[in-house]
């Protein structure tokens, strides 16, 4: 590959960071050649992962892991050396640690009684399953841009499976059928296994330390150039003759504004659309403030691109509905053992093998998750971390009588507290920062195929599009997988790498699991 070859990549997540990994690694180009704009001071994007013991630690989420899916993701990161293991890759330390610490939930559910329910049942009816057969087996095109209440009857949105499923992959009751549809194709080995999370992985850290640093690490040994505080205000185009060419970019870095001439054989990758745009953070004493795409200007470029080029996707389809797209998360830092002592007693798992922890009967539907501790590098002896989320934050608690959106962090303790029927005394020393995301399932919403561009689209010619808002047939949102593949996928096209993406595992299409998966529906 030329040396003369020049990348700019317009924003500094997951997935344009592991499409400079691939630049490198599978097409031959210099890490020299390569620049990633950030307008934020830190890499990693929706994998973040900050604060400290003393002020608080904060994640606004983790997203799940799997080893028998996620070909990209590991396929990139069989590549990237670990930070702590001498000799062994990122991969290697992630499937040891999985190993060490197996998830097997005995709390999944949890009723207003604070009884655990037995969940090896699905608790389907005869037409339940019926309709939930027809909505898997239902081709896409007629799916359209139905809502996942078009297909299912309002008792299915109280059966085990679906408080389960909902919570652990974050679906809303009016999201989209088609991807409703396609997780439950490409997750059909977890129906079976889905009450006790058996195939859920985690990193060994939270996923900016374990996944983002050490790749951004590697990038710069490379060569990469990293630019923080720089945000692109626009990507000036040429479509002469039907082709769509970069010319240039204009950036504001550090308050100047900055043009960079892009030619015909460089090439730009852009990250359109964020989950996490106008996120918000409060306190103990304070509710998060309530921003949207006009306090961040996140989804602006996107919307500037997209007018009168239907290739390029229709941001609208994503970010006008925040009632629709949005929940709210939490993050516990803890000085005193005793909050994980009694959870420890409740469950019956420790930190790290539980999974997610759902209170059923919870007008927010809250749901916890303790991690395997330390979940921070660097987080001191004696300070423990756990991290929650609530899928309906706009109704009034339990316990506390105001809408979560509107709570601080002590009244969100309290909430909770409620749940397990815990005395708030057990959260003295505890320190807990909400956060409101307002587009964190947006990429859920009803759409048509439309709505979402391709990688790289057609008739571009050195711009590609990588985010959770590009179409990629087969693979589910909201997974770093979709991130990392729609980059290796654009890469790969535009600097005709020889080398195949990994295809999509088609464990849906295994007489065993699709047996499993029966057996299940019946129980």
């Amino acid at each position: 590959m030329s040396d003369s070859i020049k990348a700019y990549l317009v924003g500094g997540g997951i997935g344009n960071l592991a499409a400079a990994a691939f630049m490198i690694r599978d097409a031959g180009v210099a890490g020299s050649d390569i620049t990633i704009f950030e307008a934020s001071p830190l890499s990693g994007g929706s994998l973040d992962g900050g604060g400290n013991a003393e002020t608080g630690y904060t994640l606004r989420g983790g997203r799940m892991l799997t080893t028998d899916n996620y070909e990209c993701t590991w396929d990139l990161f069989k590549s990237i050396p670990s930070l702590e293991h001498v000799g062994k890759t990122v991969y290697d330390e992630t499937i040891a640690f999985n190993e060490m610490h197996k998830s097997h939930s005995k709390a999944r559910l949890v009723d207003r009684n604070r009884f655990r329910l037995n969940v090896s049942s699905m608790g389907f009816n005869m037409h339940e399953r019926a309709e939930l057969m027809a909505l898997a087996e239902a081709d896409e095109e007629k799916l359209g841009n139905t809502a996942i209440t078009d297909w299912l009857s309002p008792e299915f949105f109280d059966t085990k499976f679906w408080y389960m499923w909902a919570t652990t992959f974050a679906f809303q009751p009016w999201h989209s059928a088609v991807e409703f549809k396609r997780y439950l194709h490409r997750f059909m080995m977890e129906f079976s296994r889905i009450e006790t999370l058996a195939g859920v992985k985690r990193t060994v850290y939270n996923q900016y330390d374990s996944l983002v640093r050490p790749l951004q690490q590697w990038l710069q040994e490379q060569g990469v150039r990293v630019v923080h505080n720089c945000k692109v205000e626009d990507i000036e185009l040429d479509e002469d003759g039907g082709n769509t060419i970069v010319e240039r970019l204009r950036c504001s870095r550090d308050g100047v504004a900055e043009t960079i001439e892009v030619r015909p054989q460089d090439l730009v990758f852009f990250q359109n659309g964020s989950m996490t745009d106008a996120s918000s953070f409060g306190s103990m004493h304070s509710a998060p403030p309530k921003f949207d795409k006009r306090d961040s200007q996140g989804w602006a470029l996107w919307e500037k691109l997209a007018v009168d080029r239907p290739q390029f996707g229709n941001p609208a389809a994503f970010n006008t509905s925040i009632p629709e797209s949005w929940w709210e998360s939490f993050t516990v830092t803890l000085k005193d053992p005793a909050f994980f002592d009694k959870m420890e007693q409740f469950t019956g798992n420790t930190d790290g093998t539980g999974g997610l922890v759902t209170f059923k009967d919870s007008n927010w539907l809250m749901s916890v998750v303790l991690a395997h501790q330390p979940h921070f590098a660097g987080q001191p002896e004696g300070v423990q971390v756990f991290w929650g989320y609530a899928l309906h934050p706009d109704r009034v608690g339990n316990f506390v009588a105001k809408p979560m959106a509107d709570c601080t962090g002590e009244e969100i303790l309290r909430e909770l507290c409620g749940h397990l029927n815990f005395d708030m005394q057990i959260m003295e020393k505890a320190n807990c920062i909400p956060c409101r995301m307002p587009y964190i399932t947006s990429m859920f919403m009803p759409r048509f195929k439309s709505d979402r561009p391709l990688p790289v689209p057609t008739n571009s010619r050195n711009l590609a599009f990588v985010s959770q808002f590009v179409e990629i047939p087969e693979d589910v949102v909201f997974t770093v997988e979709y991130s990392v593949r729609a980059a290796q996928m654009a890469v790969y096209e535009l600097l005709n790498v020889k080398r195949t993406v990994p295809p999509v595992s088609h464990y849906d299409k295994s007489l065993k699991v699709k047996l499993e998966t029966l057996v299940k529906a019946f129980r």
